[in-house]
């Protein structure tokens, strides 16, 4: 297929910085599309950030109302001051609604939450509108990586983010137009969730047009800190705004993800080839696709030197354009088909584990702020914005697990064996952190932070180094390569849990916590059970391994006992 990708405005910038060199080159576009990525996921964190706000349990204790809308149950016995006060903390008031302000029962609504949400049924409406987004997320995947295979993923990532921005800021923007209708709400999430299905599969094709094969496990678990950190970032950002209303903690990450979507245009470089750097894939330079060869850091340098001496015409240096289309020839990268993906081995049970996975994660990622603000740790209930910033701790587990679950399954060679490991530990830190994280601040820290990083391990594992790994699998033919697609189709089934699991959760929750807890358990044993068949594979090859070395050290001692033997007699 003849791929044709114009080139980034900001292309000589890019040169500049890495000139010719493959690792720098490699370093920028981990940088950036890791910048990409954090802000996909800093637009995702308001809806858990805002949820105890919308919903604030009217009728229970609840010390910690919201300070505008403090102000807005003054206003309704009439207090002027308290009016004028409401003008100040919503200062674009003036552009979206009228300034009349002795409605009452306008003012009750925002005072005791925010209708639709509010009331009884509350729980099940926000989770409703998560299921929104992350159902349409789900189906958009399969489209994006269909597409991401065959357009330019520089323009196709930037007007995601754009797309994504735009959305997430019209959910905001329902603060201030006074809107409280539950199907505004679903439509915003849902046309939201179909451009944030661009992201993954872009970023992951990115990275994997630039990163072989050797110690991918170990740069995707690092480079995957970018799913926690938009997170931390989306918490931190959404929580500090909050007192000013709920609708500032959708604005900014809408307009911070739009930011990103600039940068993208201007910088992103899609495949090495690109700017006249080897990929990594071919095997005259670069690295090849097989395990076995030489190390990566030995043969990205060959592609660094062998790149560094490459002349290339003035006319090309002056016009980028022209360069892309010279790297950019026909039958390079032929995509593979949606069902053609699917057969291919690993990637079948890998996506139902992540099913389940996800399910956990995205649980956490939506609902993990609300139960911290309404439970009470150490006999304190907390406030909205402490709940927030304190389940940052779970992102920050999950930093580690990414980084730990990518360099043990490279050191092991088994990633199925690490993903399951994972899984299968976050059972008894699942029960260990609903039994005992109330007992003390520190202790519901200390939970947390194992509890993130055994959850967020084995899906970031998944959806990184095993998603490269299957997207450029031996069984594929030729130079024929399904990144965005393979990606998809695993993050595709994944994010179908993550629907599932928020959606449930609204549910549930509403007879207890408990239940909850139970229905997590389940599914994270269930991630591991899937992947059954795979750890078995690898086990088998391990003692398959250990034994061929043993008889090769036995072969050898023998040898070497043979040869000195005559010596040992007295013979020469």
């Amino acid at each position: 297929m003849d791929r044709f990708r114009s080139a980034p405005p900001g292309i000589r910038v890019a040169r500049a910085i890495a000139g010719r060199n493959f690792r720098v080159g490699k370093g920028l576009i981990l940088v950036i599309t890791f910048i990409a990525y954090a802000c996909y996921h800093a637009s995702r964190k308001p809806p858990s950030i805002v949820k105890s706000v919308l919903d604030p349990e009217t009728g229970s204790s609840n010390p910690n109302i919201n300070a505008i809308d403090s102000i807005a149950a003054i206003a309704i016995a009439g207090n002027a001051s308290a009016v004028r006060e409401i003008a100040i903390a919503r200062p674009l008031s003036w552009l979206f609604v009228p300034r009349d302000v002795s409605n009452a029962a306008r003012l009750q609504s925002r005072a005791a939450g925010w209708a639709p949400f509010n009331g009884e049924g509350g729980k099940s409406r926000l989770g409703q509108i998560d299921v929104a987004f992350l159902a349409c997320y789900a189906l958009g995947m399969f489209f994006a990586g269909h597409l991401g295979d065959r357009l330019d993923l520089r323009i196709f990532l930037t007007m995601g983010m754009v797309g994504s921005g735009a959305f997430v800021c019209l959910f905001g923007l329902g603060y201030w137009w006074n809107i409280h209708s539950l199907y505004y709400f679903l439509f915003v999430q849902m046309i939201a969730g179909l451009f944030q299905a661009t992201g993954w599969p872009s970023v992951v094709a990115v990275v994997g047009n630039w990163c072989g094969k050797s110690k991918r496990g170990l740069i995707m678990g690092v480079w995957n800190a970018h799913t926690s950190v938009g997170n931390i970032v989306g918490s931190l950002v959404g929580a500090a705004v909050l007192p000013f209303g709920w609708g500032w903690s959708f604005l900014l990450p809408g307009l911070l993800i739009m930011v990103g979507g600039v940068m993208v245009y201007l910088f992103l470089v899609v495949d090495p080839r690109d700017v006249d750097l080897p990929s990594p894939y071919d095997g005259g330079g670069g690295e090849s696709s097989s395990v076995q060869g030489s190390s990566d850091e030995e043969e990205e340098d060959e592609a660094g030197s062998s790149s560094s001496s490459s002349l290339v015409s003035d006319r090309d240096d002056q016009d980028p354009e022209a360069q892309v289309r010279k790297n950019s020839s026909p039958g390079r990268d032929q995509p593979v088909g949606f069902l053609e993906a699917w057969v291919i081995p690993g990637v079948a049970p890998f996506a139902f584990c992540l099913f389940f996975s996800k399910l956990v994660a995205y649980t956490f990622l939506y609902w993990l702020p609300f139960y911290i603000r309404h439970t009470r740790i150490a006999g304190v209930v907390l406030s909205d914005t402490t709940a927030a910033n304190l389940s940052i701790l779970f992102d920050i587990g999950g930093v580690f697990g990414g980084v730990l679950a990518g360099h043990l399954s490279d050191k092991l060679n088994a990633r199925a064996i690490t993903a399951a490991t994972f899984t299968y530990c976050a059972i008894p830190a699942l029960f260990f952190y609903h039994e005992f994280g109330a007992i003390s601040m520190p202790l519901n820290a200390g939970l947390m932070l194992a509890l993130g990083m055994l959850v967020n391990g084995p899906y970031a594992l998944i959806t990184t180094a095993v998603s490269a790994d299957l997207g450029t699998h031996s069984s594929l033919s030729g130079d024929a390569r399904a990144l965005s697609t393979v990606t998809a189709i695993i993050d595709g089934c994944g994010s179908a849990g993550a629907a599932v699991g928020p959606l449930l959760t609204g549910y549930i929750s509403e007879q207890g916590w408990d239940n909850v807890f139970l229905m997590l358990m389940a599914s994270a044993f269930m991630a591991g059970l899937l992947l059954s068949r795979l750890v078995v594979n690898e086990a088998t090859e391990k003692i398959r391994g250990l034994r061929e070395a043993g008889k090769d050290s036995s072969s050898r001692a023998s040898s070497s006992g043979d040869l000195s033997q005559p010596f040992i007699n007295g013979k020469s």
